[in-house]
C-alpha cells in the first residue's frame, strides 16, 4: 500500500501515518541524510538543556527515543512523547526502560507545571499549529523551567543557502529512496523545511507563546538553529 505523503497543511492523521511508515529505518535514514551531523545536533541539545539528576524532562516528538536516552544517562527522569505509535513501538523495543508516552503536541497528556525542562527536536514544524504546541509546552513547564527547540532553519551564507535548497529538493528524496522504508515521506519533510520560518521568525513565535528571553544559536551554518527560552 502506498504511503500517504503529508502536505504542508499538516493534517495530523496524514503526518501520523507518514511517521508510522518511516519508523523502522528512521534513525538510519536521518544519519545518512544529515551525513552524521544529527549526532552533533543531539549533543548540542543535551548541552543546552543541561539536565540535572532528578529533574523531569519532556522530550516531545521523541520518535524512537534516540534523543531521549542521553537525558536518562545524565540522571534526569525523561519522558519520550510522540504521536506516532509506529515510532513509539520501535523505540520501546530498543529502549524498554524508557516511559514512552503517546501524545498530541497541541493537547499534551500532562498536568500543568510538570517538567523542569521541555525540548523538541525536528518536530515543531510537523505540529499542525506550532504556536499552540509552544503554548502547551509552556503549560506543562514549571515556573523558571527551560525550553530548547532544535529545528531546521535558514543557512546564513547566501551562496550556501542556494546549494542547500537544491540538496533538499533534489538530492534528499533521491537518497531517501535508497535507504528509507518510505521515501515519499521525505519529499514532505524537504518541503516543510523550506517553508519553515527563519531564526528570528521562530524566536518571535516562541515569545508570542509566552516564553521569556528567547534566543538562538546557529549550528552547521544555520542549517539547524537551537532556540532557548525560559518560563
Amino acid at each position: 500500500m502506498p504511503v500517504v505523503r503529508a502536505e504542508l497543511d499538516k493534517q495530523p492523521s496524514d503526518v501520523r501515518r507518514m511517521f508510522d511508515a518511516v519508523a523502522r529505518r528512521y534513525d538510519v535514514t536521518n544519519d545518512v541524510l544529515s551525513m552524521g551531523q544529527d549526532r552533533r545536533w543531539r549533543r548540542a541539545v543535551i548541552a543546552a538543556v543541561d539536565p540535572r539528576p532528578g529533574e523531569r524532562v519532556l522530550d516531545l516528538a521523541a520518535g524512537t527515543g534516540t534523543s531521549s536516552q542521553p537525558f536518562a544517562d545524565r540522571g534526569a527522569s525523561v519522558v519520550p512523547c510522540d504521536f506516532s505509535l509506529g515510532m513509539l513501538r520501535v523505540g520501546k523495543q530498543a529502549l524498554p526502560h524508557l516511559p514512552f508516552t503517546a501524545g498530541d503536541g497541541t493537547r499534551l497528556p500532562f498536568a500543568d507545571a510538570t517538567f523542569d525542562a521541555v525540548t523538541i527536536s525536528f518536530g515543531l514544524r510537523n505540529i499542525v499549529d506550532p504556536l499552540a504546541g509552544l503554548r502547551e509546552l509552556l503549560r506543562v513547564t514549571r515556573p523558571g523551567g527551560r525550553l530548547v527547540v532544535c529545528e531546521f532553519s535558514h543557512p546564513t551564507f547566501a551562496p550556501f543557502r542556494t546549494v542547500y535548497l537544491e540538496y533538499l529538493m533534489r538530492a534528499l528524496p533521491s537518497i531517501a529512496r535508497a535507504v528509507s522504508s518510505a521515501p515519499d515521506a521525505y519529499v514532505y519533510l524537504a518541503e516543510s523545511i523550506r517553508a519553515w520560518p527563519d531564526q528570528a521568525g521562530l524566536a518571535t513565535l516562541v515569545a508570542e507563546a509566552g516564553w521569556q528571553a528567547p534566543a538562538w544559536r546557529n549550528l552547521s551554518g544555520g542549517i539547524v538553529a537551537l532556540h532557548r527560552a525560559t518560563r
